[in-house]
Parts: C-alpha cells; structure tokens; sequence
C-alpha cells in the first residue's frame, strides 16, 4: 500500500549500487543507522545527499527500534537518477497517521514524525505493507550535474582585457587517488614558497584553506574525484599566509589506468587566466532571445547554479559595466540591521567574506544601505562607506537589492580616482540589481535551507556524541573536536569551577596541529575572557592583540639581533600570530542558570564567522554546557562515593608477630570499592588481635552501611573486653535496632593470640558464614569451626567460642560466600571445590595463597563476578632451622 496522493514509480529503475544492514531493537542502532547511511551515500560520491537521508532515516529507525520494539532493515539502492532508502520493521498493524479535514499533523509529536519529514525532505515516499513487516521508503533525486561547452570570446580592445602580473604564474600540483601530491612545479615553488621536495608526498588538504560549512558546498576530497571542477580557496604559504587562488582541477588516469587529478592554480585576481567563459557561443537568432531576459543579460547564460558563484558573477559584472576598479556585495540579515560580505573583487585581502557593516551608518540618506548612494569623493566623507577604508578607492556607488520592498543587500562599485560616477551610473546598476535581487535571494534561501538541515544532522550527531560519556576530559575534548574543523579554525574552552573562582583554560584545539602550542601559550598569556552569562556569540579581540604585539617584538628582536637564539622562535610567533588574525568570538557555556565555562572560537588571517555559524555554534554550545555540568556532576558525586566508602575499608593491617596476613578484596559494582562484604584486623590489647570478615545481605550502598556499623562495633565491643560471644550478641542487637534498614549478617570473628613457640591459639565464633578452613603443612584441610546462627534475624541469640591452636606452617583461610557460591551453568565452586584449591597451596606464603584463591575463582566462570567478595588468609611462620 503507497501513501495516498504520494507519487509512485511508473518504471523500474536500473539498480547501480546495493548496500542493506539489519539494527537490533536498541537505543544505540539509531545511531548505527545514520552512520551507514552517511558512510554509503558519500562512498557512492553523494556527499549533497547525506544531510537529508541522514535526519529521514534517524527518525525511520527510530521508529522502529524505539517505538515499535522490533529490529529494522535499512536498504540503500542508488540507480541513475536518484537514491532511495527503504526502512523495514515488523509491526505491520501500525497505520500511517492520517491527517484529516483541517487538523495538520503536530510536527513536536512523537508519533509519525518520521512520515511528516519525509513529506517535507523527500521528492518521492510511501509505505508499503506485507503481513509480516512494514517499508516505509523515500526518494532523494540526483542532481543533473553540469558538463562542460567550448565557447570563445569577441575581440576586445586593449584596455578592456583582464588585469595580470607582468609574469604570470601557473601552479601545476597533481594530486594521487589518495589526495596526495605526487608533482609540484617551478611556479608553484614561486607561487607558495615551498620546495617540491617538502610537499611531494604530503596530503594537499595540509596546504588548502578549503571554505567549509555543513550541509553547504563540496568538500576537498569529493571535488579531488569530480572529472573537472573549477572555484575558488586559499593555499597556506609557507610564510603562514594564506593566498586566494583560482584553481582548475581536472581529473585523469595514465595508462595503468591509475586516476590522478591535475590542479591549475592562479592567484585570484588572475582568475581569467583559467576561468572557463560562461556565456556559450551565440548561435543565429540567438541575440534577440538573449536580449529578451535582462537578468541573463547582465549575468550571462547559463546562470551559477550556486550561491557563491553567483554573487561573485554579479561583482564582476558590475565591475565591468561601470569600469570600476572593485565591487562588493553584501547580503542583509534576518532583521535588516546588518549587511554581510559576501562577494567581492579589486578589493584587499583584508575585506574577508562575512565581515559584517551596518545598515545604518549615518543620519543622511547617504549613510543608508537602503537608499542608493554616490560618493564622488570618500576623502571629504572618511566612514561614509566602512568596507572601503584603507583601500584606496576614491568614488563608489552603491544600491540597494529589494524583494517585495525589504531589503536583502548592497551592491557597490568603487573606483581609485575621484568623481567617476553620478547619478547616472547608479540608475544603470540599479536597473542591474532590480534584475538580480529575486535570483540573489531565491539562492541565498535556498543555501540557508540545505545550512540548516545540514545543521539539524550535526547537531545530532554532537547530542548523540556528548551523550555518551560523563567523563569530564573526553567531553571537553569532543567539545573542541566537534568545532574544529566545522565551525571554526581554532577553539579553546575555559571552565569555571565555582562562582569564586577565575576561568580557566581547559582545552585549545587548532586544525593544524603545529600550532597548538603556541596557540595555548598565547591564550594562557592573557586574561581570560569575562564570564557574561548573557546569551549569543561576543567579540574578543584580546588573543589577536596580543598575537599582533608578540609578532612585532619578535620582528624587531630578529632584525636588530639576527643571530641571536631569541630570534629563533619568530617562526613560531609569526604562524600563531596568523593563526588568530582573524574574528574571534566567545559562547558562554550556562548550565542550571550558572557560567560554567566559556568556548572560544577562532579564524585565521581576518577571516570572519557568517551569522548562521554563530547561532549553530550557540545551539552546540547549550548542549556542551549541559553534557559538561553533567560530567561534573557525575564526577563529584563518584568522588563523594568513593570517599565515604573508603572510609569503610581497614585503614591498614597490623603487623603480627610470626604471622603472615594478606587480604584480596573485590567489590561488585561499577563505581563501588566497598559492598556488603567486609574485613577486619586490628589490636585488642597487648599481645592479642581480633580479626573478622562477614557479609552483609546485598551489594551495593545499601549493604555498606550495615557494614560500618558493624566494623566500628567489632573493634568498640572488643577493645572494651568483651569475649567473642558476647560482642556478636550486642552487634547482633544494633543491627535489629536499624528497624526496616536493618539486614541479615554473617560473621566469623575470632581472636588469635601468638605464643612464644610459634604457635597461635584462636578463639573463633562462626555466626552464620562460610566455615575457616585450616591447611597444615602435610596438605590436611579441615574446618576450623563449627556453624551458628546468623545476625539480624532474631533478638535472642545463644552463642558459644571455640578454641583452636595454630601450629607453625599452618594456614587459616576465610573467606565470604562470593567465593564459594561462584557459579557457571548448574556448576558452583562450593566449600568442597574451595577445600580442593587450598590444598594445592602447601607451603606457599599467606599472599601467595589468596592469590591462587583468586585467580581460581576468576577462572571457574567466563562471566565476571556479580558478588562481593574478600579473601583473608593468615599463616603462622615456620622456625628458621638455622
């Protein structure tokens, strides 16, 4: 059965590629799926898929696995025009949930979410029904990937030619299937400064600035594998700049048939040298067409099917209409108060992509963004347009884009010499921008669009990855592992312990791992930054400062002392300074109404962060802060625990004279070193111990507080005099007085006395627990006492002492009942499979046998233990013959 009114195949697609997995009905197959997904889907070369597939199939398994309680079958079939994924459980009476009349469906509810994304992401879906299971299934078209066309260009006059170098330069690096450099030439040693023999051999990811952003754009490694691709990215120089290049990349293989592919780069500014033309040749007739669209006319056909492309097309443009010399454009955001960089040309490096300017930068219309503007000379109006200070341009003119009377951004042309333009050139580029705005924005929709569902996929994979430890250091460092490189070029996280004390610097990560170092060292030079609970991203300039002032003193240290070994680390100075030249903004990380911590985030060599990074990097920032304080919590607490319960254990075992004591203790539990098993040793008075080792009924906290009343009660009762019997009926009677905390006990309490001779003479009370066990030298096992009732069962108990006497050689052995009742199957060790191993520890030392106890219980079962379990073992010294 298909979903009604959904689109159903009417042919049967060539199946190209197969790929299917099956997810156990638990939490972690979520997660599981999504990885699968992601993995096939980019391994098939379809990294624009992955955002979308990704968020429909997490909620499908979801479905599934969580809701449904049944296994789910994940099947990926790609054919030659689109992919689709097929979910699989077996709850086949479920119905889709029908929405009716006027009622829509609640997008916040649980129940057939996963149908009502699929109707907002997918292009085709449906549901399918069989009597044993239920496929949900949905379509994600390929996209028709553009090729090539031979074009030519018209005769131009001289002055109308690109602008290049006297000697222009063309970088040639051929990249291996591994995305390795295996050919570096002369001109790219010119252009980057590296010698062929430095980069031959290493990643060309180590030198490429590639611009990244989720769910936006092709990353390095999948536009290695296209068969051509032409853009624009940065190369890191080996001074630390990073140069904007124009690269053309063509993918080839030789004849083993090996593919490699061939990289052509140019610097920017240059780009005409290798930047194909992008209006195809005019065929007969063909003018008038062309003539009767005037968006095409002014940005040439075909059209940039991206964003980017398209508003670095429409600056150039502008540039060449009005014979300008630079031209920028700049997008508004959400609230009209502020215009991003987002394209630009003939301007400085400096002028970075989403730097940010206001709408509003003075009283006069002049001063609006709103309003279109000619400057026939900035010198008498310095700020009037901020982008362009320090450029040297003298004249610029400026309008404004508008979709349906809102403002969505500027575009300018400027030139270097004054009084270029008049009213005249604003109203030809403004009739150009009234042409693009509704393409312009149309595109910038459409980017924030596959932004956002990229971000909805990061951001679960981030709550699935902080969910997963409450361990403080590992969520610091997924913290700054999920930043960079992502979000940003660098991170460092600051964490406050308490409201008294100062931040402090946690974690700094940097995607070149070089610079990590020096990065921390600048960072831990500086104040932290001050812990504003207020919400958003904030503007830190101190780290560039510092960056900034540290490469001046290095510079001039090295330049009035060329030889000296402090100017040896100007290399240093200057990468780190490079590192942080760019826009560095601070997130405070609040948990349960407190700053907790800071994350920082940073960009290199001036570049800026782009709004929509910011408010992802807010949302991540939330979730860290609450994983972080949770990893606190969890660790105080842990911390607490393991205090109170070491505060139950011996604080040490005495030294007897002649005798030999070891103890092995094991606590069940994760997190537990003390349970309801417990051990004692200690004086009474001159010349006699009490010793005792009893197990409370459970595990756990619980079972430990019965445990230190009865461990301080021991050592109280005794060391006031009282005979064994009579210390085990007053603990006996403490216990019952615990009312409804109170638990049953067994206990072995003795007192051992060691005699001049060698010998030791015990008084043992056996309430309840396992029986000592005595090994004499020849392998005899006996026990050393005999079973009397147990504690905390009845209020009056008759107990009696037995008095044995220890011989030289001789071992006693006790031990709880997570010894003896060890279990595999139906098999347990028992009294009589715990007499068996002590007789194979004849002669050997008091340690040496309660090792070889453990060691034979660890190995009577395969699964670990689920009891508490201790060991004491005491042997008396045999005389030194000599």
């Amino acid at each position: 059965m298909a979903e009604p009114g959904v689109e159903t195949r009417t042919r049967r697609a060539v199946i190209t590629a197969r790929a299917t997995a099956t997810f156990e009905p638990v939490g972690r197959s979520v997660a599981a799926a999504r990885a699968f997904v992601r993995d096939t889907l980019q391994g098939w070369g379809h990294p624009e898929l992955v955002d979308d597939a990704v968020v429909l199939t997490s909620e499908l398994v979801t479905n599934a696995v969580i809701h449904a309680g049944t296994s789910a079958e994940v099947l990926c079939l790609r054919s030659d025009d689109s992919i689709r994924v097929e979910v699989a459980d077996r709850y086949p009476e479920r119905e889709i949930p029908v929405q009716s009349g006027r009622t829509l469906g609640n997008p916040d509810r649980e129940n057939g979410r996963g149908l009502l994304l699929c109707a907002a992401l997918a292009h085709r879906w449906g549901v399918d029904y069989s009597p044993t299971r239920k496929h949900v299934w949905f379509h994600l078209d390929l996209a028709q990937r553009p090729v090539g066309t031979r074009s030519a260009g018209p005769v131009l006059p001289d002055a109308l030619l690109p602008v290049a170098e006297s000697r222009v330069r063309v970088a040639v690096a051929q990249i291996d299937r591994g995305g390795t450099i295996t050919a570096w030439n002369e001109d790219a040693e010119e252009l980057f400064g590296y010698d062929a023999e430095l980069v031959i051999g290493k990643p060309l990811g180590d030198l490429a600035a590639w611009p990244h952003t989720p769910g936006i754009g092709t990353g390095l490694a999948e536009a290695l594998r296209l068969s051509r691709w032409e853009g624009s990215y940065g190369i890191r120089c080996a001074d630390g700049r990073v140069i904007p290049v124009y690269a053309s990349h063509l993918r080839v293989r030789d004849a083993q048939g090996e593919p490699s592919t061939v990289c052509l780069l140019v610097r920017e500014h240059e780009r005409a040298v290798l930047q194909t033309p992008q209006r195809p040749a005019v065929e007969p007739g063909a003018e008038s067409r062309a003539a009767a669209d005037p968006f095409e006319v002014f940005i040439g056909s075909p059209a940039p099917d991206d964003l980017d492309g398209l508003l670095q097309r429409t600056v150039e443009r502008a540039r060449d209409m009005l014979d300008g010399d630079a031209a920028f454009l700049l997008l508004a955001t959400d609230d009209e108060t502020e215009l991003e960089v987002r394209a630009t040309t003939g301007l400085p490096a400096a002028r970075q992509r989403f730097a940010r300017v206001p709408v509003e930068t003075g009283a006069s219309r002049y001063g609006s963004a709103r309003m279109p503007a000619v400057h026939e000379d900035l010198a008498a109006v310095p700020g009037a347009v901020p982008l362009l200070e320090g450029t040297g341009m003298r004249s610029v003119v400026t309008v404004p884009l508008k979709v349906e009377g809102r403002l969505t951004g500027s575009l300018g042309v400027a030139a270097e010499s004054a009084n270029r333009y008049s009213n005249e050139e604003a109203l030809r580029l403004q009739f150009a921008a009234d042409r693009i705005a509704l393409a312009v924005e149309s595109a910038r929709l459409g980017e924030l669009e596959r932004l956002r569902r990229g971000s909805l996929s990061f951001l679960v994979e981030a709550s699935d990855l902080l969910a997963g430890t409450l361990d403080r250091d590992q969520t610091l460092a997924l913290m700054a592992q999920m930043t960079v490189p992502t979000l940003a070029t660098w991170c460092a996280v600051y964490t406050i312990a308490d409201q008294a004390s100062d931040p402090y610097l946690s974690y700094v990560l940097h995607e070149d791992e070089d610079r990590i170092d020096g990065l921390k060292a600048l960072l831990s030079s500086i104040a932290p930054p001050d812990p504003v609970p207020t919400p958003g991203a904030r503007v830190w300039s101190a780290p560039g400062e510092a960056a900034h002032r540290a490469a001046l003193t290095a510079s001039v240290r090295a330049l009035d002392h060329p030889a000296s070994p402090l100017s040896s680390g100007i290399d240093t100075t200057l990468a780190t300074a490079s590192a942080v030249a760019g826009e560095t903004v601070v997130l405070p990380l609040v948990a349960r109404n407190r700053v907790i911590g800071m994350l920082t985030l940073g960009r290199p060599s001036e570049d800026h962060f782009r709004q929509e990074i910011l408010e992802l990097a807010e949302d991540l920032s939330r979730r860290a802060a609450l994983a972080l304080d949770n990893a606190r919590l969890y660790s105080e607490r842990v911390a607490i625990s393991q205090s109170l319960q070491r505060s139950l254990l011996p604080p040490g075992l005495p030294t007897i004279p002649g005798v030999e004591v070891d103890v092995i203790y094991r606590a069940a539990g994760e997190g537990n070193e003390v349970g309801g098993d417990f051990y004692d040793l200690f004086p009474i008075r001159d010349g006699a111990y009490g010793f005792a080792i009893g197990d409370v009924c459970g595990t756990g906290p619980e079972a430990a507080a019965v445990t230190g009343l009865a461990r301080h009660a021991l050592r109280l009762l005794a060391r006031e005099g009282f005979g064994g019997p009579a210390v085990l009926e007053r603990l006996n009677a403490a216990i019952l007085d615990e009312g409804a905390r109170s638990r049953f006990l067994t206990l072995l309490y003795g007192e051992m006395r060691p005699q001049d001779d060698g010998s030791a003479i015990l008084k043992v009370v056996c309430a309840g627990h396992p029986l000592p066990l005595r090994l004499r030298p020849d392998g005899t096992v006996e026990p050393a006492a005999e079973p009397q009732p147990l504690l905390g069962v009845m209020e009056d108990l008759e107990l009696y002492e037995q008095t044995i006497t220890l011989d030289p050689g001789d071992v006693l052995l006790c031990v709880t009942d997570g010894v003896t009742e060890r279990r595999e199957g139906t098999r347990m060790l028992g009294d009589d499979g715990l007499a068996e191993v002590l007789r194979t520890c004849t002669g050997l030392t008091a340690g040496a046998v309660a090792s070889r106890v453990l060691r034979a219980v660890e190995r009577f079962a395969q699964a670990p233990a689920s009891d508490d379990m201790a060991i004491l073992a005491m042997r008396l010294r045999e005389p030194d013959p000599s």
